[in-house]
């Protein structure tokens, strides 16, 4: 039985951010997709998680948050 790759707790991850500020987890053995840049590179899942958590605290898009006014 094969795991999801974004389920795999012992696979390696990049955390990924858009032009947005929307965070992404994403496995380093799928390629990325267009409009995303790599935040944190291989890592294990539970790190991109903390760093996804840690600084994404504004789950709005950049157009539409109150911080980019």
């Amino acid at each position: 039985m094969s795991t999801h790759p974004f389920e795999d707790r012992d696979g390696t991850y990049h955390v990924l951010v858009n032009a947005e500020n929307q965070h992404s987890l994403w496995p380093t053995r799928i390629t990325l997709p267009a409009g995303w840049e790599v935040a944190l590179r291989d890592q294990s899942r539970d790190r991109c998680l903390e760093f996804i958590e840690k600084n994404w605290t504004d789950m709005r898009p950049k157009t539409l948050s109150t911080s980019s006014h």
